[in-house]
């Protein structure tokens, strides 16, 4: 075979909105790397703060530093849909965002246990001061979307600073409504910045990038779940409940991973663009949902073997909340962009409901067996859909792929 050829510097022009074959880059894949990190550490300390018994002060830290987490994924992953040009310009500012994600993740568990951000935020910085670089590189080599490529690196930069602002110089009193007003800012530079003119992402390429995202934070839940054991192990304490927490952990995300994967959200996106939003935005949810499903499952795990401060009905919650707010969210997430649903609203509301209740039965059924009933639940859940789905013609499994046709390009 010919040698790799190195691409040393490529104009960077939007890539075709309909690129046949395009799937996600060595590149990318490497990057999301660093989140593995990123995500652990997170979930880890998370799952430390419902052991002590702190789960309720726990949640706002780690909805917050998630959505840095997310947001910077988030960012560079609409981005190299568009702009991905591999050159080597493109790698060391890609280099520089992965930097900025392992910083973030240092500064964790400070952000976690002493709600001192600093650190995630020069992390964050770092991170957008690759992006930024991209976005003006943009604007200096493709002239037909040199406003929409300055109105990003515009706001990204405004908003960097008052990212430094808030957790830097603003006093603690305002820090948590100043982190929800800088976040709704960041959800509407997009917007703003897609006005002048849209850019080209690739509905197939996202869509994947998302499910690979997706495999991963239940990759993470494994292993969150997989530390409760090796602490259980260690104490010399396997019991059936020990066993059937960690059996019904496995089962409902193998079942979650099976509803996810139903729906073919590359074809939905291709033809409703403009509802792309809703379902990008929305898998905040569902991505927060699975890292805190690690969490839950972790912490359940471990007080099946030795005592911890956390009550058997907040673990309890710990592992039907994500898996309820999951449920819920997948049906709102993918409904805007398919025009028949594999996911039936009555059998994932219903599914959700059930789960949600079933904490409520831990006087009488244990932890062990609410993780049971949430797993036989899920189950349901997914062969039911699978049946409704059959008889209609839809997709029967993950994995199955419907006929991908030409399409048209949308603005």
């Amino acid at each position: 075979m010919p040698p790799a050829r190195i691409r040393v510097r490529i104009r960077m022009r939007a890539r075709p909105i309909d690129e046949p074959n395009r799937v996600a880059s060595q590149l990318e894949l490497l990057f999301d790397l660093t989140f593995v990190v990123a995500v652990a550490a997170v979930t880890a300390q998370l799952a430390h703060q419902i052991v002590d018994g702190h789960a309720a002060a726990g949640i706002i830290p780690f909805l917050q530093v998630f959505f840095a987490i997310w947001w910077a994924w988030m960012n560079f992953t609409w981005f190299a849909s568009s702009y991905d040009t591999d050159d080597v310009a493109y790698r060391v500012l890609t280099m520089v965002q992965m930097a900025g994600v392992l910083v973030l993740a240092a500064g964790v568990p400070a952000a976690s246990e002493h709600t001192d951000y600093g650190f995630v935020t020069l992390g964050y910085v770092i991170m957008r001061v690759g992006l930024v670089a991209q976005w003006l590189r943009v604007a200096f080599e493709d002239p037909a979307r040199r406003r929409t490529a300055l109105r990003y690196a515009g706001g990204i930069t405004v908003l960097t600073a008052g990212w430094m602002y808030h957790s830097w110089v603003a006093p603690l009193s305002i820090e948590l409504p100043l982190f929800l007003l800088l976040a709704a800012l960041e959800l509407a530079v997009p917007l703003w910045a897609e006005r002048a003119e849209p850019t080209t992402w690739h509905p197939h390429h996202i869509a994947e990038r998302y499910g690979l995202f997706t495999i991963i934070l239940l990759g993470e839940s494994v292993l969150a779940a997989s530390r409760g054991v090796a602490r259980a192990l260690e104490a010399s304490a396997i019991s059936s409940p020990f066993v059937m927490i960690a059996v019904s952990g496995l089962v409902v995300l193998f079942a979650l991973w099976w509803l996810y994967f139903l729906v073919e959200a590359g074809d939905g996106l291709s033809g409703r663009r403009d509802r792309s939003y809703r379902w990008g935005y929305g898998h905040y949810g569902i991505f927060a949902a699975l890292a805190a499903l690690g969490a839950g499952l972790e912490v359940a795990v471990e007080q099946s073997g030795h005592h911890i401060a956390a009550t058997p009905l907040t673990v309890a919650y710990a592992v039907a909340i994500p898996v309820g707010v999951f449920l819920l969210l997948l049906w709102m997430v993918h409904t805007p962009i398919e025009p028949e649903s594999v996911i039936h609203p009555a059998v994932i509301s219903g599914c959700a409901v059930v789960v949600l209740a079933l904490p409520l039965a831990v006087p009488w059924i244990g932890v062990h067996g609410v993780a049971t009933a949430i797993a036989v639940a899920c189950v349901l859940a997914v062969a039911v859909t699978i049946a409704w789905s059959s008889g209609r013609g839809a997709a029967p499994g993950p994995g199955s792929r419907r006929v991908r046709l030409p399409f048209r390009a949308a603005s």
